[in-house]
């Protein structure tokens, strides 16, 4: 043996050195949630420094007019401190600390969720990026097909046959010569990696790859023997099948002495290597141009039937050849080319419409020859007249700036390599920004299912090197799953959206009142205990609440957002504000007007009037979670009913709420209220409910189709 590479510079350390350098980026929600939670934290210290200022300025400045400014009684230190507790409350209240939460539980039930949809997630930030992919890039043998193939067309010495269903195998064999029948036999039986076995039944069963199945049930409807083919000769060398040379080779020991080589592979490669052929008599006749070209022609015919072409060739090797010499690569006689089909699945054409129309371009990376892949790729509706289909050698040869133009048209890449799709996939993602979802099944795909955000590898055909490269495996091999797994992403993403807009709500409200009644009334009607109740509230409950709902079909007729889209978008911010403006002039008026309104007089007149304004602006907390169920649809209720988790929030925020005010009253600063005092909270916060559906029909941003918004 002749060591050329060790480590890190053969082709299986290079393939290592990519797997480990990829992978630790952040998602775009992670990317996005940074900024929104840094940003909301800011805004809450700043705010609670400037209500400590306001609440403090009183004690401290009647301090300094006196001259007492350094004689400090228990008593001011402790009002200094009540003063200090609701800044601090402000500042937890303020920060998003349920945002992780948040995250963690909508990730974790969507990944619950998409198990039963045939989606094992191995990496949960997976969930979420999938719902932002703008770009998926698809292989085609047993993702969009079936992985199922059989021969279904055969040219054999120049005569094109029909495979399919058969009369007798003897009435198919009888259309060829018997000689060529007989090479074609040993060509399959003895060139092939599959095994033909027979079960305790007695039939037969065959043993292999797709591919070399769908062959060797051909030469069985041939009526041919495998064992007796094996047995007439001896593989003295083989040199399997490679996606550099897309062809195999074996060298046979004929019995009467001599060796023969037989080969096949990719059409185009294994007929340019003949230079002779077996014509319609079985006779052996030099391959000329015309005849050349018939053969190509019927390669391309059989290609645009998405058929999969394999060419099959022998060469009677030379007297004196050494098994130590290499197969040869040139002057073979080529016995037939057969067509291979590989049915789509069911539904896959659907899918690729609702990515389409979902924003989502798909785009479709093969070894096939080019032919066949742009017939699969019209079949799925992958391949449309704008878009541009072309094979993998050219597309190595484009410059970078000629890859400017020609990627966004790119849908079909035919005849790649691994460093192809590897190269699309970097470029996708680097240079048009685009959050790109691969899929792939062999260990050469794990380059490109890294680097990709999300790497999706297939659970039935797909390598053990590939499934630990991926962040989702599809365990039903079906790129309808993968449209599923987008639209929980969606869902994920959406949730998180809800959840953040229900906070930032509750966060400006609280902060606008606590602020605007230190400065002007030198006191915080909402205390730090009932601050806290609130945060609870709004940060684990509400995470529980909204986090877990389950997506709907609208989902898939939106635009993704992709990696520079807006978190907090114009509808989200149109929402906040305008619930805002109600609650805070809900909690104003009680302030103000509130002893009034319900007729308060007496000593406890403020823990009464400060109990009311708590209890009411939890019961607007309570509508507006429902609310925020939906950020455009005006119907909230709808499905509902069927969330037991969400009402199981509900039920619990407004039992322990009835706890605290009722009888929880000296550790909450509450008093017992009245059944006219908790009607009137409960219709205040009911009245949230009208008010943010008609908040809801103020359009703020223009109405978009998904499907026309990107490049196809």
């Amino acid at each position: 043996m002749l060591v050329t590479a060790v480590g890190m510079r053969t082709q299986w350390g290079k393939l290592m050195a990519v797997l480990t350098d990829g992978g630790d980026d952040e998602t775009p929600l992670q990317t996005r949630l940074n900024g929104v939670a840094n940003t909301i934290g800011k805004i809450g210290l700043f705010f609670a420094v400037l209500t400590f200022i306001v609440l403090s300025q009183g004690i401290i400045g009647q301090k300094y007019l006196d001259g007492l400014l350094l004689s400090w009684s228990g008593d001011d230190v402790l009002e200094i401190l009540d003063h200090f507790a609701v800044a601090v409350t402000i500042v937890v209240v303020a920060v998003p600390e349920g945002l992780p939460l948040a995250v963690t539980l909508s990730l974790a039930f969507a990944m619950k969720k998409m198990m039963n949809d045939k989606a094992l997630v191995r990496q949960l930030a997976a969930c979420e990026t999938m719902g932002s992919a703008t770009v998926i890039c698809s292989d085609k043998t047993g993702t969009l097909t079936m992985n199922r193939m059989t021969v279904v067309k055969a040219c054999i010495c120049g005569n094109t046959i029909q495979v399919n269903n058969p009369q007798t195998p003897s009435s198919m064999s009888s259309n060829f010569p018997e000689a060529a029948v007989e090479t074609l036999l040993e060509s399959i039986f003895n060139n092939t990696s599959g095994e033909v076995v027979t079960n305790q039944d007695g039939k037969y069963q065959i043993l292999g790859t797709p591919t070399e199945t769908a062959l060797l049930e051909f030469a069985l409807l041939l009526d041919g023997d495998c064992k007796e083919k094996q047995q007439g000769s001896k593989i003295v060398k083989v040199e399997p099948f490679n996606s550099t040379k897309k062809r195999m080779g074996t060298i046979l020991e004929l019995p009467g002495g001599g060796y023969r080589a037989h080969c096949k592979g990719a059409s185009e490669i294994v007929l340019a290597a003949c230079d002779k052929f077996i014509d319609e008599r079985g006779c052996i006749v030099p391959l000329d141009d015309k005849t050349s070209s018939k053969l190509n022609d019927i390669i391309k015919t059989f290609s645009s039937e998405a058929l999969r072409t394999l060419c099959l060739a022998y060469r009677e090797m030379e007297e004196g050849f050494s098994t130590q010499e290499k197969i040869p690569l040139q002057g073979y006689t080529c016995i037939g080319i057969v067509g291979i089909k590989d049915p789509v699945r069911p539904g896959v054409r659907q899918s690729v419409a609702t990515c389409r129309s979902a924003g989502i371009s798909v785009r479709m990376i093969t070894g096939d020859n080019i032919y066949t892949a742009k017939a699969i790729a019209r079949e799925c509706g992958i391949l449309t007249k704008d878009g541009i289909a072309i094979e993998g050698a050219e597309f190595r040869e484009k410059n970078a700036e000629e890859l400017l133009d020609l990627i966004p048209k790119l849908q079909v890449l035919a005849r790649s390599s691994p460093l192809d799709k590897h190269t699309l996939v970097k470029h996708l993602r680097t240079t048009f920004n685009e959050v790109v979802a691969v899929t792939g099944d062999g260990t050469n795909d794990a380059p490109a299912l890294c680097e990709a955000d999300i790497g999706l590898a297939m659970g039935i055909a797909g390598t053990e090197v590939a499934k630990e490269s991926a962040d989702v495996v599809i365990l039903d091999d079906n790129f309808s799953t993968i449209v599923t797994v987008s639209k929980w992403g969606r869902s994920v993403y959406v949730n998180i959206q809800k959840f953040v807009q229900f906070q930032l709500t509750v966060n400006v409200v609280a902060l606008l009142v606590n602020f605007t009644s230190a400065c002007f009334t030198g006191d915080a009607p909402l205390t730090a205990v009932q601050l806290l109740w609130v945060n609870m509230i709004m940060d684990t409950l509400g995470a529980l609440a909204l986090a877990t709902e389950p997506p709907n079909d609208n989902l898939m007729r939106k635009a993704p957002v992709g990696r520079k889209g807006k978190f907090i978008t114009n509808v989200m911010w149109r929402n906040i504000v305008g619930q805002s403006l109600y609650q805070f002039a809900v909690m104003w008026y009680l302030q103000t007007q509130g002893k009034h309104l319900f007729g308060l007089e007496g000593y406890h007149t403020d823990i009464v009037l400060n109990t009311i304004i708590f209890n009411t602006f939890v019961f607007c907390q309570v509508f507006n979670e429902i609310s925020s169920r939906e950020m455009e649809d005006i119907n909230v209720l709808r499905g509902m009913a069927g969330n037991s988790i969400f009402l199981g929030v509900l039920t619990g925020t407004i039992f322990f709420q009835f706890i605290l005010v009722q009888f929880l009253g000296d550790f909450a600063n509450t008093t017992p209220l009245t059944q006219q005092q908790w009607l009137t909270s409960i219709l205040f916060g009911f009245l949230g409910m009208p008010i943010a559906a008609a908040i809801k029909l103020i359009s703020v941003e223009p109405h978009e189709k998904a499907n026309t918004r990107r490049t196809p």
